[in-house]
This record gives C-alpha cells, structure tokens and sequence, in this order.
C-alpha cells in the first residue's frame, strides 16, 4: 500500500484521533476502516487509535480542537462526506470547514488531517470511499503521519 507515497512512514508509538461524521455513514464508516488499518500498518498501535462520533462534517473543527488539546494525541483525522445540492451550501460548508481545521492545526502544533470528501453524487464518494479512486481515509492517515514525522525529524534537528 504504501509504495504509492513517496515518504514511507511509522506510526510506532503516535496517538491518533479519527473524528467520523456520522452523516452519510455508509461512506465515512469506510473512510474510517481505511484509515485505521493505514494507522495500524504503519506500525501504530490500535489501542493508540481512537474513534471519534461527529453528528456532521459542520462539527468537525470544534471536534478536533477539543481532541487536539484536550486528548493526548499527536495527529488528528477528519473524515466526512458533503454532497452537492440544489444550491451553494456545499461550497459554503466545505470552505469553513477547511478554514477550521486549518486553524485547528496551526493553533494547536498537530497535524490535523481534512478527509471530507466533497463530491456531486453518492457514486463519486463511493468511488473514493475504496472503489476505484482509492479511499481517501487512508490518503488522510497517510498525510497526518507523514507530517507528524516530518515535523518530529525537524525537532529533533
């Protein structure tokens, strides 16, 4: 799996936190499942994984602050679903939702990974929840512990 990415990564003894909106949850339960097996892949310990209820992809941000501070974690994962509809309110959620979570990590000194996906149909966020676009859950681990690396090798410079 990981010969796809060009940083091969350890999780051996990070904490992670994987915050899963529960809307549409036929695909973010998948985005989860991939996520934690790319955790625990990498090495990381699955008691060292938590799971983390969101009612929708809108509560991710506060979610993540409060596991970013509050629980003893290195990296967070966000993981949801927004589907176009009849008007903008996709563009408007998803924009403040990355602003958050952007802010959530740089506030807080953590990776906190976005692995909402933002799609018109159903069938695209299949296609990306581990069909044949691969699953962004897993991309969403990857890039929160390759960053909790890269910034613990600088560290440690």
């Amino acid at each position: 799996m990981f010969e796809e990415h060009s940083q091969p990564i350890n999780a051996t003894g990070v904490k992670a936190c994987i915050i899963v909106s529960s809307y549409h949850s036929e695909i973010t339960n998948e985005l989860a499942k991939a996520a934690r097996a790319c955790f625990i892949e990498a090495g990381g310990n699955e008691d060292d994984c938590h799971l983390v209820p969101a009612p929708g992809a809108w509560e991710l941000p506060l979610i993540a602050q409060e596991a970013a501070r509050n629980l003893k974690v290195d990296v967070v994962i966000t993981l949801g679903c927004i589907l176009t509809g009849e008007t903008t309110h996709d563009k408007v959620i998803a924009h403040a939702i990355s602003s958050g979570l952007m802010n959530v990590s740089l506030n807080e000194g953590k990776p906190v990974s976005m692995g909402i996906l933002t799609c018109q149909t159903i069938e695209q966020a299949q296609a990306r929840s581990g069909g044949d676009k691969g699953n962004k859950g897993e991309e969403a681990m990857y890039a929160a512990l390759a960053s909790h690396e890269t910034m613990r090798s600088m560290r440690s410079s």
